[in-house]
Formats: structure tokens, C-alpha cells, sequence
């Protein structure tokens, strides 16, 4: 009876601790930093499956007045931190160019300098050949503070819903840049080489 005793709270003392090594391992993980690429993507509808590459361009719009757009291009990272704080481990940037009905008003390039938001939805669905980074497709958002080369400053929002069911997310750009809200975003359409964006997360 006294050997039975022994084993059974020897037993108990490993499970205990095996089941607090587990929950600390998925503290852990679940207060890991996400380490995030994005892109404003191109994607190549030629090939079977879609090819998808860096080095797309996405359009947004102003409302006061509508014929204010803007185009951007660019591709970055960014570290977003366990506590969905902001950051400035960042990195990348892209183009701008900025018009008032089909007249361009300016051009540029611009510069990420802190990550201001990133919520991650869900992996990405697949069916794509990704060609952009070895990491783990996600579907989500992100709000980024950018300088642009003209001296402004504004912030770049991206957000991607991939294909699958909606679950929400604008796919595509918004942007401010000084005093000027390009908050509509173009919607990707099927055959135009437009307006999509891709996170892959490490």
C-alpha cells in the first residue's frame, strides 16, 4: 500500500509538472512579438494557380472633394509587439503619387516610421503561388505612420481579407497625407492588376 501511495504521488507530481511546463510554453507563445511583412502585392492572374509578387499598386480616394485620389505602392515590416502597442521596429516604405481628377498633383516616395496598430484575423487561405516570402500568409490589418518625401506626414492603413468568407476587412489602402483623408479604398475587381495587399507573419 506504501509503494502504491509513493507511485501515485510521484505520478501526480510529474503531471503537474508537465501540465505547467504546457501552460508556460503557450504564455509563451501567446505573448510572443508577431514579426510581419507587408505588400502591396501584384498579382499575375495569367498563370494557374495566380502568381503573386512584390511590387503592386493600390488607389484610394478623398470624399471632399471625390476626385482627390492618391496611388501608392510599397512593401515593409514591422514588429508588433505582445501587448498590441505601438512600435518602431519598422522597416520599408514605397511611392506616392497624389491627383485631382486625372491631373497628377505630386509625387514622391515615402518612409515608414512606426507601427501604430496590426490585428491579425486569421492564416491566409492559399491558393496562390506566393512568390513574396517564405513566411506564413495572414489575413488582417495594419496602421502604419509614414513621412513622405514632399515633408508631410500621415499614416498608411492596409488591410487584407484575402479570398474565402468575408470576415470584415477592407482589402486595400487608405491613407492621410497632411491635411487630406484618402479613406476610400479601390476594391480589388478580377482581371485588373490592382488594389491587393498580402501580411506574412514569422
Amino acid at each position: 500500500m506504501r509503494i502504491t501511495s509513493r507511485l501515485v504521488s510521484a505520478i501526480a507530481v510529474v503531471c503537474l509538472a508537465v501540465l505547467l511546463s504546457m501552460a508556460f510554453r503557450l504564455h509563451v507563445v501567446q505573448g510572443a512579438a508577431d514579426h510581419v511583412r507587408w505588400d502591396i502585392l501584384h498579382q499575375n492572374p495569367a498563370t494557374t494557380p495566380a502568381t503573386l509578387t512584390p511590387g503592386g499598386v493600390a488607389f484610394a480616394s478623398a470624399r471632399n472633394p471625390n476626385t482627390l485620389s492618391i496611388k501608392l505602392t510599397g512593401s515593409g515590416t514591422f514588429v508588433a509587439p505582445a501587448s498590441a502597442g505601438t512600435s518602431s521596429a519598422v522597416t520599408g516604405g514605397g511611392t506616392w503619387e497624389t491627383f485631382s481628377g486625372n491631373t497628377s498633383t505630386g509625387s514622391g516616395t515615402y518612409e515608414v516610421t512606426e507601427l501604430v496598430s496590426w490585428q491579425f484575423a486569421r492564416p491566409g487561405l492559399g491558393g496562390f503561388n506566393d512568390l513574396i516570402d517564405d513566411g506564413t500568409a495572414a489575413n488582417g490589418n495594419a496602421v502604419l505612420r509614414v513621412r513622405y518625401s514632399d515633408g508631410s506626414e500621415g499614416v498608411l492603413g492596409i488591410g487584407c481579407e484575402g479570398p474565402g468568407p468575408n470576415i470584415g476587412i477592407l482589402e486595400g489602402v487608405i491613407a492621410t497625407k497632411g491635411h487630406v483623408t484618402y479613406w476610400d479604398a479601390q476594391a480589388p475587381v478580377g482581371g485588373v492588376d490592382a488594389n491587393r495587399t498580402l501580411f506574412h507573419t514569422h
